[in-house]
């Protein structure tokens, strides 16, 4: 255990220093806020007087960009209720980096270069989300979307595939119905995708990436839907970030990513469990 958090500090330093060197300004937001985002299947602990532990410093790291940021990162810890096991932990720590002015390529490019400085060569392709359910599922959710089908063959095909194909994978271009917050753009066969990539490495998924959405209407009636998805679903009912919303058309244009730094140690150490990479656990 000892010997892997040094070599977690070492990995972090890196991390740090790569970030420095490329110009971007490492900044600090609220570990304690008011309104998460309402995104379905994630759930903040409350604390008292009614505030949430962040599950990501998103909203916070945006409104530094509408107020006039360029380049920032973020390592600090985040909270999910309910996740638990060899892969997952109630506490965690994120890295968040984004870039005003540029979409969500260019933070793939990032992040290889990022896994190359921390671990050297390594085999990365980019599979798109209907190349690979075409392949491996046998439909297209781009021009059909189910969201069961969608989830279920997710985890049953699609994610034991990436990790057959082994090395590092990005799973791009996903059906404009599972955007989140990122924008929605028309391909040359007019079909709609969303600005999103998800990273695997060895079958673990390491991070979440979009193109950002910066309009701050339709960024509202996706929290909404996402609000009323949850209260159908018995999940805790979440406000909505008003300054957040304000602040979206101010931003322009963005792209961002959010990386688990426990998983990352972990895939570089070559252990198995999330808690042989974290202190006291």
């Amino acid at each position: 255990m000892i010997e892997n958090l040094k070599r977690r500090a070492a990995i972090v330093s890196a991390m740090r220093r790569f970030f420095d060197d490329l110009g971007f300004i490492e900044v600090e937001t609220p570990v304690r806020i008011a309104a998460p985002a309402p995104e379905e299947h994630i759930d903040c602990p409350r604390t008292e007087g009614g505030a949430f532990l962040r599950a990501s410093p998103e909203l916070q790291m945006k409104k530094l960009l509408a107020a006039g940021m360029d380049r920032i990162y973020q390592i600090g810890p985040c909270f999910r209720e309910g996740e638990l096991g060899s892969r997952h932990n109630p506490e965690f720590t994120m890295i968040e980096w984004y870039r005003r002015g540029e979409n969500y390529l260019a933070i793939a490019d990032d992040l290889e270069r990022l896994l190359f400085a921390l671990k050297g060569p390594m085999s990365i392709r980019r599979l798109t989300v209907r190349e690979a359910y075409l392949k491996f599922a046998g439909w297209d959710p781009v021009t059909a979307f189910d969201q069961d089908r969608f989830d279920y063959d997710m985890a049953t095909k699609i994610e034991p595939a990436i990790r057959e194909l082994g090395g590092g994978v990005f799973l791009m271009d996903y059906p404009r119905e599972a955007a989140s917050l990122a924008i929605v753009s028309e391909r040359e066969d007019g079909t709609s995708v969303a600005e999103r990539w998800e990273f695997y490495f060895d079958g673990l998924e390491l991070a979440n990436c979009f193109t950002e959405l910066c309009d701050g209407r339709e960024q509202r009636l996706r929290f909404e839907r996402a609000r009323a998805n949850r209260r159908a679903l018995g999940e805790a009912d979440y406000p909505i970030d008003g300054e957040f919303l304000d602040s979206l058309d101010l931003i322009g244009s963005a792209a961002g990513v959010a990386l688990g730094v426990d998983r990352l140690v972990m895939t570089i150490l070559g252990e198995r469990d999330i808690h042989a990479v974290r202190a006291g656990e």
